[in-house]
């Protein structure tokens, strides 16, 4: 399948989950293609994260059909797919390099007992060069910044895959400017790599100003289309519920500050 002549990364058709016997995903239908910067979006409990564990082939679906790069989660695309995970704080006297950090995104292709090689290594150069951190590669990774220690594990991400990257609250604990260049950063991958990216996140008002589409949840499929109508649906409301208040006057005090452009 294509949208044009972009290819379909990710593909969700009728998919249902559930979780100590209770269901927490149900028929849930949607298309990632390539190339695309998509945000999944829910309040709190909503089931998002069950569903990236679902796209990564962790959490398996009790009925319907779950496809990356046009096989089951699993074998066959686990190496297409770069995860970074909800920011953690890591203390200053942690052990480890930022390029030995970047290096464990190889692990997986190295088998059980192989070790890095020159190739790999490479890898992990270009990796942190992409991101604006080979200057950086021989500091301890406890000593950066918090929007720095973001670039570490999205380089670890593209370290493993340059296809597929999957964010769990890409930008949480980062202030404002920094939130900006981290989502500037994603921009140019997309466009320098052809690469796909699924972003994870309570936030709305974070995520609609920076994907091309927003796939909002809870419990159930909602919405999903563009960021702008998502944000101005019924929809929304009907997902976020009594919630929904509060983020209009959010989604109103950003639009106010970051127009749409015409």
């Amino acid at each position: 399948m294509s949208e044009g002549n972009r290819n379909v990364v990710v593909s969700l058709s009728g998919v249902t989950v559930d979780l100590d016997g209770r269901c927490v995903l149900h028929d849930i239908n949607f298309d990632v293609h390539e190339g695309g910067f998509v945000g999944i979006v829910g309040p709190n409990g909503a089931g998002k994260t069950t569903l990236m564990r679902t796209i990564m082939g962790l959490v398996p679906a009790v009925s319907g059909r779950v496809e990356v790069f046009g096989y089951p989660p699993g074998r066959k695309s686990s190496h297409a797919i770069g995860y970074v995970p909800q920011r953690q704080s890591v203390a200053t006297d942690f052990p480890a390099t930022v390029g030995d950090v970047v290096m464990m995104g190889r692990l997986r292709h190295l088998g059980a007992f192989g070790f890095p090689g020159r190739k790999d290594w490479q890898r992990v150069d270009d990796s942190l060069s992409l991101v604006g951190m080979l200057d950086r590669k021989s500091r301890p990774v406890g000593r950066l910044s918090g929007g720095e220690q973001r670039r570490v594990m999205l380089a670890q991400a593209l370290c493993a895959s340059t296809r597929l990257l999957v964010l769990d609250e890409p930008t949480v604990g980062l202030d404002l400017p920094a939130e900006h260049e981290f989502y500037a950063l994603l921009r140019k991958l997309i466009r320098d790599l052809a690469l796909t990216i699924v972003a994870v996140s309570h936030d709305l008002v974070a995520l609609a100003g920076e994907t091309d589409e927003l796939i909002c949840i809870n419990h159930r499929m909602h919405i999903h289309g563009n960021a702008e109508e998502v944000i101005h649906s019924h929809a929304i409301r009907e997902a976020y519920c009594c919630e929904f208040d509060f983020l209009a006057g959010e989604l109103a005090h950003h639009e106010s500050h970051h127009p749409v452009e015409s």
